[in-house]
């Protein structure tokens, strides 16, 4: 059997119940339309969180005992350490630049003298500036200058940590209920389509018709109607960001924009691969209970 063959059957049958396909097609195309939304959505998120992630500070403060060479030579191996992305040393003198420079007062002049200490100040690589990551880093940061005193806004780090567990669950469910609607929706339609033939099934296997002949064209009728979906779903989420959204909130789409362009090519092969397990597990089911009787 051809492989043309088999598609020239795909399209004709999805053309011999066009009513069940139109109304699979349209619900595949508004879930997967959804789908398009919460993963740009989604991923734009977890772009905010990389950036809040690569801003977070942790600052080493030094003991008075240790000199300014050896300062600078901690500073120096604790940048070498995994994970850490930048590794400043702050002098007395640029702690008080700061200090200036935040609250607008010279802190030698009010105090007589500059009781700010030397600090490192540690930036992460994203993926490193987690809670679990850094209480790993401390030891070693520890054990390269052992009398240390090491601060970093823990809150702040587990609120994002856990802000980003919320979101993945929640998205992640929404994400995996509507593709099993999607799946059961194909391959409720691809079954009533072989239902309704099921005397030209039948005779087929009795003359010997193999699975794979039966059930191809089915399983192509399913992939054509996901690949239909799809297409207009990524066309749909096209049209509502980069025509809509660009003209009335322009702000939103610059943070959305990187993400969308990954969905819409995404969002056509989700909608094949739906369609291609939808149909393919109706068509197996299907010749399994068949093939019992």
């Amino acid at each position: 059997m051809s492989l043309s063959f088999v598609i020239r059957e795909g399209f004709s049958s999805m053309g011999r119940a066009k009513l069940p396909a139109t109304i699979t097609v349209a619900i595949s195309f508004f879930a997967l339309v959804l789908l398009g939304l919460f993963s740009t959505v989604s991923m734009s998120f977890f772009d905010v969180i990389q950036e809040l992630r690569s801003r977070v500070e942790l600052e080493v403060f030094l003991a008075d005992s240790m000199s300014e060479t050896q300062a600078k030579e901690a500073a120096g191996e604790i940048k070498m350490l995994k994970g850490v992305k930048e590794a400043s040393y702050v002098s007395k003198d640029d702690a008080a630049q700061t200090f200036a420079h935040d609250f607008g007062e010279d802190v030698v002049k009010i105090l007589g003298s500059n009781p700010l200490p030397r600090s490192i100040r540690l930036k992460f690589l994203p993926e490193y500036a987690t809670p679990e990551s850094i209480e790993r880093i401390v030891p070693a940061i520890r054990k390269i200058a052992p009398d240390v005193d090491v601060r970093y806004n823990q809150t702040f780090l587990g609120q994002i940590e856990k802000n980003a567990r919320l979101f993945t669950l929640l998205t992640g469910g929404i994400g995996v209920l509507i593709s099993l609607a999607t799946i059961v929706m194909i391959g409720y339609t691809i079954r009533l389509a072989m239902y309704s033939r099921k005397e030209k099934i039948r005779t087929m296997r009795l003359v010997g018709a193999t699975a794979w002949f039966i059930g191809a064209p089915y399983v192509i009728e399913g992939v054509l109607q996901g690949l239909l979906s799809g297409s207009l779903a990524a066309g749909a989420v096209y049209l509502l960001f980069d025509q809509l959204l660009v003209r009335y909130e322009p702000g939103i789409y610059q943070v959305l924009q990187p993400s969308a362009l990954l969905v819409y090519p995404a969002t056509v092969l989700l909608g094949l691969t739906l369609g291609l397990l939808g149909s393919a597990l109706s068509v197996g089911k299907y010749l399994r209970v068949v093939s019992k009787r």
